[in-house]
């Protein structure tokens, strides 16, 4: 009997992926779930603007934020630093496309978001992802020629088959083709996945 799928699109940058992590392994757990991780790069400008062109509306949003996701993470024992500047994250979202392919995708992604959210890795330098990959065993100078070379056009090609879905931001959990957004919305996923269960 084939396990149920359910894709999960996240970003290293994210405070909100980043404490849906957990709850998103332990329902995988509890239904017995295949789960297909995605990188979906946030553009984060084009959404909150510049740092510089940032109303202040847009401030007080960014502050709430900030805030909220660490009460899920203290929640969950995590340290959740706010970020010092805007992030791009193309390379840490690249090393999680390698990584799938290295076979270290769980200690990858579990590594990479407590470092950047402790601030003891920059995502946007390659060295320093690849450093996490050779620390786990993967080959950091194919990461990195990986990253340099087709990499980008996988990323390209998986976001744009995410936006054709409607993905517009993450985590984003896809079920048969109905999208939830938010960790707040595991419960929802999960009554669909009763309801699944129930038709069986």
């Amino acid at each position: 009997m084939s396990r149920t799928v359910v894709r999960v699109y996240t970003d290293y940058k994210s405070p909100y992926a980043f404490v849906a992590v957990q709850p998103t392994y332990d329902l995988a757990e509890e239904y017995g779930l295949e789960l297909e991780w995605r990188p979906y790069t946030l553009r984060i400008a084009e959404y909150l603007g510049s740092v510089e062109n940032r109303s202040a509306h847009s401030w007080r949003r960014v502050k709430y934020s900030y805030m909220d996701a660490r009460r899920f993470a203290n929640k969950q024992g995590l340290t959740l630093k706010g970020p010092k500047r805007i992030f791009d994250g193309y390379y840490a979202n690249a090393g999680m496309l390698f990584a799938q392919q290295a076979g270290i995708f769980r200690p990858y992604n579990d590594t990479v978001f407590e470092k950047f959210w402790k601030h003891e890795l920059d995502i946007d330098v390659p060295a320093e992802v690849a450093a996490v990959i050779a620390a786990l065993g993967g080959d950091a100078a194919a990461f990195e020629a990986y990253a340099e070379g087709p990499g980008r056009a996988e990323m390209d090609a998986v976001i744009a088959e995410a936006e054709a879905m409607g993905v517009f931001g993450v985590p984003m959990f896809v079920l048969d083709g109905e999208l939830f957004w938010g960790g707040d919305r595991l419960d929802l996923l999960r009554e669909r996945l009763d309801e699944r269960r129930g038709a069986a």
